[in-house]
């Protein structure tokens, strides 16, 4: 058995075997002809580096051929590479860079092959860099070091170029930009640095030169267009041969130019600008804006501004319309009223301009809301469709609202104008005629007007009064209607606000069947029955408006109603006391007049009135006071209205037109009428007044809790803090007045509730 050794490869001798073949795929990649690399070429390669790697030292040649590995790359690159391109520019210059970058790495491929040994075992024992990276630094260090200013140039001179419409090769432009890239090796610092600070620099100056001629010649739209156009192509150029990491630093760079440095004059372009934009319903140009500045550090801030100021002048305007049309209202009654019926309004009714808006502002004030309504559609849906529900919009919007929401109209505040509108709307006969989805609809947005009303607790007491009215007199349309705006109230301001309306809306259905009970037991005992057709409704203290319970002298008739009613009620409960509201009352009765007989429809005031005459034919204006037992205001409204206004029941002494306390008055039996039945109204009271003292007091009330809560779980607390945190509890339901709050903690201070620090004046103490 025979043993042999390989004879040792020379260094020169297996070089130049390995030169043969560089050679040969250098040739290739100039396309000379040459034939392709055949499997046995490149095993005869690829085991000849092996051997001279394997060999015994001192033949093992391992870190001269790492060495001639890079040589044959620079050799290449310095004899053939370079000298090519430093003869080409500009375009012709990217190509050849391409073909060059393109043939380099297919020679790093084959040669990395080649000596792919010394990756696997030389290289890893010294932790050198491997074959591929020592290729790629090559040309690096050769060509792109040389070359990367020249074609960071040229190839920003071709993005200037199709800036301006020209067409160029953007296949061409992202191999270049991939050399920036791949030359890293990983890392971005060479596109970074060699291409994209400069490529950006340009970008800016070129858009800065752009955008000062366009904010001169151009309309705010025109010049949105403009700028819209041109980032949705910086957008473009980056998915077509820019590097996708450079795309938030171009638009940003393009947006600053174009939007931040001219934001201002932009926003603010006269005729164009955002105020002519909203004037005119500009909602697509408005989209526009909201798509640019949104982009832009703190660039909707403006637009919020200008879009607040715009909603709140208009607001203002329909403020301004109502109030004009209200005085225009007041000087037209002012010229057809006669002297002697103004001598009346002023000397006898409690607020003359109420008697005027009662039937002239009414629908003023109907309009009015109706409008502001139009006006918080339009502008939410510029908020949800323009501004994309941005909350900036929706603050700007809610702030605009509350401006002029709080207003109020002609001496009646927002809280009064919308309970009026709402009363409107549900009862029956009101001037709006509309369907039941329509109702609801109205209802839901007049609840969110008033989000924006800081005085809540005023329209809860208006709408009060007034449901109270549709519900005792069966004016209310809808009872589906009138639980379905609780409902809604509820949810817009809380249970405490709505429990009240509530139990007045379950007060009725219960006093219905009580009135059924009440039928049936006059049905089983006829002897208790008075003979006059009796519906009492009972209601709870708590839920409804206070009334004025007069002790009205009731006439004989009456007075068995009531006893009746009294026994029957006993029988039922023995511990409820039942207080009679004779103001609420109405009584049909029946006027025996010479030409004809009329039933009157009367308030009880008015019914005890009139019966007074079927015992005297002559009363004087004592007389009648001292039999009813009423004040001096109520028996002027009761006599003017049987006697001086639309309907002469009684005839007066002297026949004027105002009722004074030596007047006389006897029953007007030759009065007539072309209709069997009518109804005689009084004249109306003003009960704003009443509303107003009433919420006033539920206010201080409402500070003193809060006070008392927030003392209680602080124990001490500076004035300062002690303001704010009540004005922070109650700004729910109204804002409460500085002043006020001052006034509730002396008196609190009085009553023992808290006491002042002796050291510091300022600094209060809860006493429990």
């Amino acid at each position: 058995m025979a043993t042999g050794q390989r004879t040792p490869i020379d260094l020169d001798q297996g070089w130049e075997f390995m030169q043969r073949g560089i050679t040969k795929l250098k040739n290739i990649l100039e396309g000379q002809p040459e034939a392709q690399f055949s499997s046995e070429d490149y095993m005869m390669l690829y085991t000849t580096i092996y051997n001279m790697c394997t060999q015994k030292p001192p033949h093992d040649y391992s870190q001269q051929l790492y060495d001639k590995y890079r040589e044959s790359f620079e050799e290449y690159i310095t004899s053939t590479v370079l000298p090519s391109l430093r003869e080409k520019h500009d375009e012709f210059m990217l190509r050849e860079l391409v073909k060059r970058w393109s043939n380099h790495k297919i020679m790093v491929r084959w040669l990395s092959r080649f000596f792919h040994y010394l990756d696997r075992y030389f290289i890893a024992r010294r932790s050198l860099p491997a074959l591929n990276e020592v290729g790629l630094t090559c040309f690096r260090n050769l060509v792109y070091q040389e070359l990367n200013g020249k074609v960071r140039d040229a190839v920003i001179s071709l993005i200037d170029q199709e800036r301006e419409g020209e067409q160029i090769d953007r296949a061409l432009l992202k191999n270049v930009l991939d050399i920036f890239v791949e030359i890293g090796m990983g890392q971005m610092d060479y596109y970074e640095n060699d291409f994209e600070a400069a490529m950006l620099k340009d970008s800016a100056a070129y858009y800065s030169r752009k955008a000062s001629n366009w904010i001169l010649e151009d309309s705010c739209p025109d010049y949105m267009l403009k700028a819209e156009e041109c980032l949705k192509r910086e957008k473009d150029r980056v998915s077509h041969y820019l590097h996708s990491s450079s795309e938030t630093k171009l638009l940003e760079k393009v947006q600053h130019e174009l939007l931040s440095v001219y934001a201002t004059q932009l926003l603010e372009k006269e005729h164009s600008g955002c105020h002519a934009l909203l004037r005119d319903d500009k909602v697509e140009d408005l989209s526009r804006m909201y798509r640019l500045f949104s982009k832009i550090p703190r660039g909707l801030e403006p637009v919020a501004t200008i879009f607040k100021q715009h909603v709140t002048a208009e607001g203002m305007t329909l403020v301004k319309q109502a109030e004009d049309a209200a005085s225009n209202k007041k000087a037209e009654k002012r010229d057809v009223v006669g002297i002697q019926e103004q001598v009346y309004l002023m000397t006898y009714v409690e607020c003359p301009l109420t008697y005027f808006s009662v039937g002239t502002n009414l629908q003023i004030f109907q309009v009015f809301v109706r409008k502001v309504i139009e006006l918080h559609d339009k502008y939410l849906a510029y908020v949800n469709d323009c501004f994309q529900n941005h909350s900036l919009f929706h603050k700007a919007l809610k702030e605009a609202f509350e401006v002029f929401c709080n207003k109020g109209v002609a001496g009646s505040s927002s809280a009064e104008l919308l309970a009026t509108f709402c009363d409107n709307i549900l009862k029956k006969g009101g001037s709006e005629k509309l369907s039941d989805e329509a109702i609801e609809e109205t209802l839901e947005k007049v609840v969110k007007l008033l989000a924006y009303i800081s005085d809540k607790d005023l329209y809860a007491e208006f709408y009060r009064k007034k449901l109270a009215r549709r519900l005792l007199f069966d004016k209310s349309a809808n009872d589906e209607h009138e639980r379905s705006i609780l409902t809604k109230l509820k949810q817009q301001c809380g249970g405490q606000f709505t429990s009240k309306m509530e139990g007045m809306v379950t007060d009725l259905t219960l006093a219905r069947e009580n009135q059924t009970s009440f039928e049936e037991y006059l049905s089983n005992n006829p002897s208790a029955n008075p003979g006059i057709d009796l519906t009492v409704t009972v209601l709870t203290t708590g839920f409804w408006p206070s009334y004025k319970s007069f002790d009205l002298n009731l006439p004989a008739e009456m007075v068995k109603c009531v006893e009746v009613f009294r026994d029957f009620y006993q029988t039922k409960t023995k511990h409820r006391k039942l207080t009679w509201i004779y103001s609420l009352g109405t009584c049909n009765i029946i006027g025996r007049f010479e030409p004809k007989t009329i039933e009157l429809v009367v308030t009880t005031y008015q019914a005890s009135t009139l019966l007074l005459f079927n015992a005297s034919d002559r009363l004087s204006y004592q007389e009648i006071m001292t039999q009813l037992n009423l004040s001096d205001d109520d028996v002027v409204r009761l006599l003017h209205s049987l006697s001086c206004a639309k309907y002469k029941i009684l005839n007066k002494e002297p026949s004027t037109k105002t009722i004074s306390p030596t007047d006389v008055f006897e029953f007007n039996s030759k009065f007539t009428d072309k209709m069997r039945r009518i109804k005689i109204p009084l004249p109306p009271v003003d009960e704003k007044k009443k509303v107003i003292e009433d919420v006033d007091k539920d206010r201080r009330y409402a500070i003193d809790a809060s006070i008392v809560r927030i003392m209680k779980s602080r124990k001490v607390l500076g004035y300062q803090q002690l303001v704010m945190e009540c004005v922070e509890q109650l700004g729910r339901m109204f804002k409460p007045d500085v002043k006020a709050i001052k006034k509730r903690i002396e008196d609190l201070i009085t009553r023992d509730y808290l006491e002042r620090e002796k050291d510091n004046p300022n600094m209060f103490k809860y006493l429990a």
